[in-house]
This record gives structure tokens, sequence and C-alpha cells, in this order.
């Protein structure tokens, strides 16, 4: 088995990445991967992913709950209407990361997002149409792309209908966080429930 799968304590076989903290454990085993299809799901995946660049995802993580309280549950309809008294008030916020580029992308990409909803219906309908095709589980962390074909298409997409600080790496890790790219490692514990899921996915979107 590759080196890259930890073997918990529970006797199951985890990407090594989740085992080191309580925190990431949960996350890899009860979400990451896991399909994400409505509305102001994909929009607060959306948001911590761009809050995350260039920190580490258990930083992001830990303020998950005071992101959540700031940006109103990230209801998209909520955020849009974000004014320059929320920009200070969220700069002046220590639970969260206090960037305020990307305070004011988030902003921007609610009301891009209601945009899209309005032409399309959803955000799924944009996201989910550039999931790629199943591939075997990777075997190490080294297989796995960090920016793949469909994500660079994805983020062209999305830059071209005014989104912010979603480049083809983030957007990557946003279709891995949201269910459209199935990264867990052979071997570990969740790949085929995320497998399963992601087919059940696509089958209701389609």
């Amino acid at each position: 088995m590759s080196g890259d799968i930890d073997i918990g304590p529970d006797g199951l076989g985890r990407c090594s990445w989740a085992a080191s903290t309580a925190e990431l454990r949960e996350y890899h085993d009860s979400e990451w991967g896991l399909p994400v299809t409505d509305d102001n799901g994909l929009f607060e995946r959306i948001c911590l992913e761009a809050f995350q660049c260039g920190l580490s995802w258990l930083t992001v993580l830990r303020k998950r709950e005071a992101f959540q309280q700031s940006f109103a549950g990230f209801e998209i309809a909520a955020v849009a209407k974000f004014d320059d008294a929320d920009i200070a008030r969220l700069l002046a916020e220590p639970g969260i990361v206090r960037n305020r580029a990307k305070i004011v992308a988030s902003i921007e990409n609610a009301r891009r997002s209601q945009e899209v909803i309005a032409e399309l219906g959803s955000l799924a309908e944009l996201i989910w149409p550039y999931t790629p095709e199943a591939t075997a589980g990777p075997d190490s962390y080294a297989e796995i792309a960090t920016v793949t074909p469909e994500s660079r298409a994805l983020a062209q997409e999305l830059k071209r209908r005014g989104f912010r600080f979603l480049g083809p790496t983030t957007v990557c890790a946003l279709m891995q966080a949201c269910g459209l790219i199935n990264a867990h490692l052979a071997g570990c514990h969740a790949r085929e429930r995320v497998d399963a899921a992601r087919e059940d996915a696509l089958s209701r979107l389609t």
C-alpha cells in the first residue's frame, strides 16, 4: 500500500494528509469529495477555496464557522448585497482571513453567481458539465494533478463571467472538494463511496 495512505486507529486507510488532526480527519471522512450541487453549498466552496490561496486548508477549516457567521451562512442573495460597511466589518473580524481583495472577490462572486443562476438555473449547471471522466484511484499524491484540462477550461469560463480568485489550480481544488474529481487515493476507505456518490450526482444533473 502507498506510503501516502495512513491506517488509523480504527483500522481504516485514509489519505495521509487527513491523519494529522481530528478536524482534517472529520472533513476527509464526511465531506471532502462528496458531491456538492446546491447553489449556496457551491458558493461556500468557491469562497473558501479562494480564501485558502497561499494558506493551509487547515487554517481555513478552523475558521470555517467564523466565515459562515460573517458571510451570512454563504447565502448568495445576502452576500451579493454586502456593501462598504460590510467590507469594513469583515476586515475587523478576527475569526476570518482578513484579506480585502479576497473579501471583495467573495462579494463580487456572489453577484456573478446570481447572474449564472438567472441564466442557467443553478451554479451546478455551470460547474458540473466540466466533470472529467472517472479514473482509477491514484496510488500516490504524485499522481494527482493540481491542474487539469477541465479545471483550466472551467477557470477560463468563470473568469469570462467575471468571477475572481479562481485560477486553474484553485478551481482544480474546488472540483476535488465538490466531487467532480475523486482525488481520494487507492486504498482510502472513502474512495469507493465518493465514486458512487459522484455517479449518482451526475445521473441527477443530466
